[in-house]
């Protein structure tokens, strides 16, 4: 038979595990109950096509303290600079992506980093796409979030948009940077 301080020992901690494993089951209104809770907070992705539909490659968005990352690997742009933005919805019809309207905007700024006036939440920087075609991405917008205020995941969604041309950071409302070739509907799926 064992010592008495033995089972006092095991009467313990079968009543810390017990505890325990109540406590992993039990739910309050600071912790979410599932895990599909938890991954509406979590990065979304968009897969960029060109005007034909050609996958271009996958970006992925996450909340960045008040601002919204961008980061990801794209193939197949032509080399050069080219102007990227968030658009307002997410719709990215062809041949010139006209269905994902114009910059996401919430406050009533101007187009441009450089503008006094600006910028939109959507202005993001330049890609600067090599000799091979590919472009690594890893920027974030001036302000915003994913779902919290002001949210870019709406209603109608919203969309990321790359331009033939470089943006000049300052006209609005998209910098000069030309016509809508590829585009990615941002979305959770």
């Amino acid at each position: 038979m064992r010592p008495a301080s033995s089972r006092r020992v095991s009467r313990a901690t079968a009543a810390l595990g017990a505890v325990l494993l109540l406590a992993a089951f039990t739910t309050s209104d600071d912790a979410p109950a599932t895990g599909a809770a938890l991954s509406a907070d979590s990065a979304v992705s968009a897969k960029v096509v060109d005007a034909t539909g050609r996958e271009l490659g996958v970006l992925t968005f996450a909340d960045a303290g008040a601002a919204i990352s961008v980061e990801g690997t794209l193939h197949g742009l032509t080399p050069g600079v080219h102007g990227m933005h968030l658009h307002t919805v997410g719709r990215c019809d062809s041949p010139n992506f006209a269905s994902a309207g114009a910059h996401w905007n919430p406050t009533p700024r101007q187009h441009g980093s450089t503008n006094p006036a600006g910028p939109h939440h959507g202005d993001l920087m330049n890609l600067t796409v090599g000799a091979d075609s590919s472009v690594v991405v890893k920027m974030s917008t001036p302000a915003g979030s994913l779902r919290g205020e002001p949210a870019l995941l709406d209603a109608d969604g919203a969309a990321l948009v790359i331009h033939a041309t470089v943006d000049d950071y300052q006209t609005d409302p998209s910098g000069n940077s030309g016509v809508r070739i590829a585009c990615g509907v941002v979305s959770g799926s």
